[in-house]
């Protein structure tokens, strides 16, 4: 299912810190498309679009990671 005033691809990121990861794309004016949340299937991330229309989603949820 597209995501609507989607670029050409969208992506998910695992980050460490999804908190202080926001802050420098905030900081550095990347547009944000949804704010750090936590979603129900157990993961804490964000959504933001870059300069060419994709959707980048930076967050905790990796299934199947050791650790």
């Amino acid at each position: 299912r597209a995501m609507a005033g989607a670029g050409p691809a969208g992506v998910y990121v695992v980050v460490g810190d999804v908190d202080a990861h926001y802050a420098r794309a905030v900081e550095h004016g990347v547009e944000i498309l949804m704010p750090p949340t936590d979603q129900s299937y157990g993961s804490r991330d964000y959504m933001a679009r870059d300069g060419e229309g994709n959707v980048w989603s930076f967050g905790t949820y990796a299934p199947g990671a050791a650790g």
